[in-house]
C-alpha cells in the first residue's frame, strides 16, 4: 500500500511521497521490500495514488531489488479495501496486504503460518503500542480469533492497548465483501461484516518492531529506534566501530569528531573540527564545513552545512543550504531546497516548507509555509554569486546563460573568459553551451583577466560577455560577472530582465542550424597591450629608468604586462609570473604585499605593485618599501593627477574621505559623487569630463584607456605621472593629508530598513544632506553616512572626523540611533 500522501510528514512530504522518504538513508519501502523478500514474498504489487511516478521510476520492475513489482493506481481515493480491490486482478491466490510507508521487521511468516493453521479468510497483524489513539483497537479471544475492535478511539473508548498494524492476510474470497467503484475501508466496512457474518476473522500477535512513522516525532523516533538496534534493518555503508556507518568514498577528517551512534551517507565530507553528535543520519553528498555541531539530526542528500553552525533535533530535507552560523533548536524541519542565510536562527518547532529563504540573522519562531523570509534575488553585488558545485551548478550556469542570452539578439556574439581554477572552468563550459543554446556565438578568451576580457569587449561584434572567478577570501565559492557591449557590468535593470527570464525559465529555442559557435579571440593580448602602452608617455617613463618589483599574485595579468613593461625599458623584478590556482588560495594580498616591500627596499626600486588575481585591484608599495593603505593609494594618485587629466572631474564613492576634494578644488577638478556598487563608478567613468575613477578598495578606472577597473593599467599610469612629476612616490606619501574614516554596521531587519533610513533624514532635517546612496549627513568637522546593505540585513555606518576616535564616537552615535529605531 503505497498510496498515501503522508500530510502529518510535511513538509518532508510536501514534494515526494511517504514510501519514498528516507530512513537510514534508504526508502521507507525499500525497507519494507527487504522485509518481503527476507520472507521469500517476491511477487509484489504496489497500489500507488499520490506522486506514483516517483515510486514506479525509483523501483522500476523490482528486478534490482530481487523481486517482481506491478503497480495499480487509484485515479480517486478508494480506502484501505477498496485500492486493494482495485489490483485484484493480480490477486487470484493467498496474498499479504502490508503499508509501504511504515518501519518493521515483524515475522510474516508466522502470521501466514497461523493463518493457515486457522484457516482464516483474513487474519489482522497486531502490535501492543503505548498510545492506541491514532489506530485500530483489537480484542481476542484465546484462539485468537477477533471478537471486536474500534477504529481510532477516543480514550473514554480505549479497552486494550492491542492495535491493527495494518498487516493482512488474506485469501481471494475477501473481494466478495468489497464493493466496486467507491471507498470501502477496511477496518470500518469490510471486517466488521465479517464478523456480523461469523466469518474466520483472526488476529495474531506479531513479534518485532513495528512503527508507523505517521508523524515528524516518530520520524525522528524511527531513526533512534535503528540505530539502537531495536529494528532489524539494513543500515548501508561499512560499520567502522560499533554503532558508526560510514558509506562508500565519504571523506571524514582526521579531526572531526563522531560521537555515535551515527550514519555518514556516500561521498560525504565532514571538515576538521566539525562534530557528528549522537544519532545523526547524513545522506549522500552532504558537506559539513569546519566545526559544524550536529546532535540527534537528520540530513538528507546533497546537503550544505556552513561553518560553526549548531543543528538540535532537526530534520534537513534534500539539497538545503544551511549558511555558517545557523541555529536550530528541537522539533525544527526544513523543506527540500531552502536556503537559510548565515547566522539565521529557528525556535522549537518551526517548519520550513521548501523552496523557501530565509535571511541571514533572521530569529524565525513561527512556521514558513507560503511566504520566504527574505527572498534572495539572483544577482548580488558582482554578479551572481554562491559555492561552486552547490549554489552554483553545471545545470544553473547553463541556464542563467541562456537567460543573459536571451537578452541579446540571435546570432550575436559573446565574450567569455575565466580564471584558472577548476570550478571556473566547469562552470564556463556549461555558460557557453547554454549561449549556444539559444542561438549566440561565443569567442572564447580562456584563461584572462576580467579587464583584458572588458577589453575585447570593446570589439564591434561583441554584444555582451561573462567571466567566471573564484571569490575573494572564500575559495569555496564563485562568481559569474556579465559585462555589457561596452565591456562594464550590466547595469541593474538589465539584471532584472535576466532574472525573469530565469524565473520563468522563459528560455529562446533555436532550430539546429541556428545554434550558436565558439571561437577563440585572435591576438586579445597583443592589442590589449598596445592599446595600454597607447595611453602613457612612453619616453618620459624610459627616461626615468625606473626599477620596479611586481607581484602578479598567481593571475592571469601575467599573461598581458611583460609585454607592456618590456616596451617602457624598466628594469622588471616579477613575483610570481604565472597563472596557479594553489597559489592563489594559498596566500592572501597583503602577504604578497608585504613581501614586495621587502624586495623593493632590498632591490632599491622605484616602484612595487600587486595586481589581484582578477587583475582589477591594485596594492601599490612606494620607494622605501611602505605598502599603501588603499586610502593612501588613491590620494596619492589624485595628488599626481592635476596637469594630467583628460577632463575636468573626478567620480569617486560618496564614502570616499573629504581630503580627497580638498586635494582637488585648488585645481579646478570638480568631483561627481557617485553610489558605493562598482557598477555606479563604472557608469560615471564613462559620462563627458570624467577623467578618473577610483574607490578606497584599490580599484582605479583610466577613462581614457577603459571605463573598467584595470590595475594594470593603473601601476603603468602611477609611472607615467611619477616620471612627468619627476617625484618619488614615498614623497608624495609623506605629503598626504591624513584622513580618519570609520566603518560601522548594525543589524536592520529587512522590513525595518526603509523605516530607518526615513527616520534618520527626519532627525537631520536641520542639517545638510547628500543623498547619492544612502544618507550622508554633513557636520561641521565631518560627516556621517548611513547605507542599508542590498543582500544583508545590516545597515552600514561610515563617518569622518578630525581624529580616529571623534570618527568612531560619531559612527557609534548613528548606530546607536538606528539600533533603537529597530527595537
Amino acid at each position: 500500500m503505497a498510496g498515501g500522501e503522508g500530510t502529518r510528514l510535511r513538509p518532508l512530504t510536501s514534494n515526494a511521497p511517504k514510501p519514498l522518504l528516507p530512513l537510514v538513508n534508504r526508502p521507507m519501502m525499500e525497507h519494507i521490500v527487504g522485509l518481503l523478500a527476507r520472507h521469500g514474498i517476491d511477487d509484489i504489487v504496489v497500489t500507488v495514488a499520490f506522486m506514483a511516478n516517483a515510486i514506479r521510476d525509483y523501483f522500476g520492475d523490482g528486478s534490482e531489488f530481487g523481486v517482481k513489482m506491478t503497480y495499480a493506481t487509484e485515479e480517486s481515493p478508494l480506502g484501505t479495501a477498496g485500492s486493494v480491490r482495485n489490483a485484484m486482478e493480480h490477486l487470484t491466490e493467498r496474498f499479504v496486504v502490508i503499508s509501504g510507508d511504515v518501519l518493521t521487521d515483524i515475522d510474516l511468516g508466522a502470521i501466514v503460518d497461523f493463518h493457515e493453521r486457522n484457516d482464516a479468510l483474513a487474519t489482522i497483524g497486531l502490535a501492543h503500542v503505548d498510545n492506541p489513539l491514532e489506530f485500530g483497537i483489537v480484542i481476542t479471544r484465546e484462539d485468537g480469533s477477533i471478537e471486536r475492535f474500534l477504529e481510532k478511539p477516543t480514550w473514554g473508548q480505549v479497552f486494550s492497548d492491542t492495535i491493527n498494524t495494518g498487516i493482512f492476510v488474506l485469501e481471494p474470497e475477501i473481494f466478495d465483501y468489497i464493493e466496486p467503484d467507491r471507498p470501502v475501508d477496511f477496518s470500518g466496512e469490510v471486517f466488521p461484516q465479517l464478523l456480523k457474518d461469523r466469518k474466520p476473522l483472526f488476529g495474531a500477535i506479531a513479534e518485532g518492531y513495528w512503527e508507523d512513522v505517521g508523524t515528524l516525532e516518530a520520524y525522528v523516533r524511527a531513526h533512534k529506534d535503528i540505530l539502537d538496534g531495536k529494528v532489524t534493518v539494513e543500515i548501508p555503508g561499512f560499520e567502522i566501530r560499533p554503532g558508526v556507518w560510514v558509506g562508500e568514498s565519504a571523506d571524514v577528517h582526521p579531526e572531526a569528531a563522531i560521537a555515535g551512534p551515527a550514519v555518514i551517507g556516500d561521498n560525504c565530507r565532514v571538515e576538521p573540527g566539525a562534530t557528528i553528535g549522537e544519532y545523526t543520519v547524513l545522506g549522500s553528498n552532504v558537506r559539513v564545513r569546519d566545526d559544524a555541531f550536529l546532535e540527534r539530526t537528520v540530513i538528507n542528500d546533497n546537503a550544505y552545512l556552513g561553518e560553526g553552525l549548531r543543528l538540535r533535533g532537526t530534520v534537513v530535507g534534500r539539497s538545503c543550504d544551511l549558511r555558517a552560523g545557523v541555529r536550530t533548536e528541537e522539533g525544527v524541519v526544513i523543506g527540500d531546497e531552502c536556503f537559510l542565510g548565515e547566522e539565521a536562527q529557528l525556535g522549537p518547532g518551526v517548519k520550513v516548507y521548501p523552496f523557501k529563504t530565509i535571511e541571514a540573522g533572521a530569529v524565525v519562531n513561527e512556521s514558513i509555509v507560503w511566504e520566504s523570509r527574505g527572498a534572495r534575488s539572483l544577482f548580488g553585488g558582482t554578479g551572481v554569486a554562491g559555492l561552486a558545485n552547490v549554489d552554483i551548478t553545471p545545470e544553473f550556469a547553463a541556464r542563467v546563460a541562456m537567460a543573459f542570452g536571451g537578452t541579446i539578439k540571435k546570432g550575436s556574439t559573446v565574450i567569455t573568459s575565466r580564471d584558472s581554477s577548476r570550478s571556473a572552468r566547469m562552470l564556463k563550459r556549461a555558460l557557453m553551451a547554454g549561449l549556444n543554446g539559444v542561438g549566440v556565438n561565443v569567442e572564447d578568451l580562456e584563461v584572462a583577466s576580467v579587464p583584458v576580457t572588458r577589453f575585447i569587449m570593446r570589439r564591434p561584434t561583441a554584444r555582451g560577455g561573462i567571466t567566471v572567478r573564484l571569490v575573494k577570501d572564500d575559495p569555496q565559492s564563485v562568481v559569474i560577472r556579465f559585462f555589457d557591449e561596452n565591456g562594464l557590468d550590466i547595469t541593474e535593470e538589465a539584471q532584472r530582465k535576466i532574472e525573469r527570464l530565469y524565473a520563468r525559465q522563459d528560455f529562446r529555442r533555436v532550430f539546429p542550424g541556428e545554434i550558436g559557435d565558439i571561437g577563440f579571440a585572435p591576438r586579445a593580448l597583443e592589442h590589449y597591450s598596445t592599446a595600454l602602452e597607447a595611453t602613457v608617455d612612453v619616453e618620459a617613463i624610459r627616461a626615468a629608468t625606473f626599477k620596479v618589483v611586481i607581484d602578479y599574485a598567481y593571475g592571469s595579468a601575467s599573461f598581458a604586462m611583460p609585454n607592456v613593461l618590456g616596451k617602457l625599458g624598466l628594469e622588471v623584478l616579477a613575483v610570481n609570473p604565472f597563472v596557479s590556482t594553489a597559489g592563489v588560495l594559498r596566500d592572501d594580498i597583503d602577504e604578497h604585499a608585504r613581501r614586495v616591500g621587502d624586495l623593493v627596499r632590498t632591490s632599491g626600486s622605484q616602484l612595487g605593485g600587486v595586481i589581484d588575481p582578477d587583475g582589477e585591484q591594485l596594492r601599490l608599495i612606494d620607494d622605501e618599501g611602505h605598502v599603501l593603505s588603499h586610502t593612501e593609494a588613491l590620494l596619492a594618485i589624485l595628488t599626481l593627477l592635476p596637469g594630467n587629466l583628460f577632463g575636468d572631474r573626478v567620480a569617486l564613492p560618496v564614502n570616499t574621505t573629504s581630503r580627497a576634494e580638498s586635494l582637488l578644488e585648488p585645481h579646478g577638478i570638480a568631483v561627481t559623487w557617485t553610489k558605493l556598487s562598482n557598477p555606479a563608478l563604472m557608469d560615471a567613468a564613462t559620462e563627458p569630463g570624467i577623467g578618473f575613477a577610483g574607490n578606497q578598495s584599490g580599484n582605479f578606472i583610466l577613462p581614457g584607456f577603459m571605463p573598467g577597473f584595470d590595475a594594470a593599467a593603473t601601476f603603468v599610469k602611477v609611472l607615467d605621472l611619477l616620471a612627468k612629476h619627476k617625484v618619488k612616490l614615498s614623497d608624495v606619501v609623506a605629503d598626504l593629508p591624513r584622513s580618519h574614516v570609520v566603518h560601522e554596521q548594525v543589524v536592520t531587519p529587512w522590513d525595518q530598513k526603509g523605516a530607518v533610513m526615513r527616520t534618520l533624514m527626519e532627525q537631520s532635517k536641520d542639517r545638510r544632506v547628500v543623498l547619492v546612496d544612502g544618507v550622508k549627513v554633513l557636520h561641521d568637522d565631518g560627516w556621517a553616512l548611513a547605507l542599508p546593505d542590498p543582500e544583508e540585513p545590516v545597515t552600514h555606518i561610515w563617518a569622518e572626523g578630525t581624529s580616529n576616535d571623534a570618527a568612531r564616537r560619531l559612527a557609534q552615535e548613528y548606530a546607536r540611533r538606528i539600533r533603537q529605531m529597530v527595537r
